[in-house]
């Protein structure tokens, strides 16, 4: 790119920002926001610095897209909340919180009121209206129902290492911290996954599903081997 192909297209990019703030979108900083000829973002739109927005993003009316946020043929709701994250060819519902930190991969379809964490990943999965995954969770090929809590660590062991396979998680579901969902799994509505389980066969509806060997403490076990001082 020439130096004069490089300042015809930053002019352009400013001029479209200019377009947006006189639409009623507001920029933290308008040299810093990347918008494609292509995308639309509604009134009362909060755009923030490093913000990249790609061909085919659609965004609602008063969302918080904030720093450091990617956004690739997207379509985002109203009232919308993106911080430092990435999503790409997927759906996000009226009033969803997303990040910071958390990667929305394509074929994904997040409901309304939800709320996607950081560090949680999902990759062609559902996440039905008032869902919540807070932290450290991956979401691959699944879907997930209405007002279901996924808790931190959580994982859809969806790949043996030749085929992908689905799973689907019912309404009101409560998956606790560090649970591995070994898919093909369906879980009905209002079950309960203990913490710490290893879920491999479906679980019915109303019932607790505990997969996890029994507690067992061997007094004395490390002064034995020299790994304890008492002192």
């Amino acid at each position: 790119m020439t130096f004069e192909e490089y300042k015809k297209k930053e002019e352009a990019r400013i001029t479209r920002a200019i377009e947006f703030l006189n639409a009623g979108v507001e920029f933290a900083d308008i040299n810093s926001a990347y918008i494609d000829e292509d995308v639309k973002i509604g009134k009362g739109t909060f755009i923030g610095p490093c913000v990249t927005l790609e061909e085919g993003t659609v965004i609602g009316d008063n969302c918080r897209i904030l720093q450091n946020t990617r956004i690739k043929a997207s379509e985002i709701g109203d009232g919308v909340e993106v911080q430092s994250s990435v999503i790409l060819e997927s759906k996000i519902g009226d009033n969803t919180s997303v990040g910071p930190f958390a990667y929305i991969r394509p074929g994904s379809e997040v409901g309304k009121n939800c709320k996607v964490g950081d560090f949680v990943e999902l990759k062609n999965a559902v996440l039905g209206d008032g869902s919540k995954s807070a932290h450290l969770t991956y979401i691959g090929d699944a879907d997930i129902g209405k007002d279901t809590n996924l808790g931190c660590g959580v994982v859809f062991v969806n790949y043996d290492g030749t085929s992908k396979y689905r799973s689907e998680v019912g309404d009101g579901v409560f998956i606790g911290c560090n649970a591995n969902i070994v898919s093909p799994i369906k879980i009905e509505k209002g079950a309960y996954i203990a913490a710490g389980s290893t879920v491999t066969r479906n679980v019915p509806e109303d019932a607790l599903c505990v997969a996890r060997s029994k507690q067992r403490n061997i007094e004395g076990w490390a002064t034995k081997r020299g790994l304890y001082n008492k002192k």
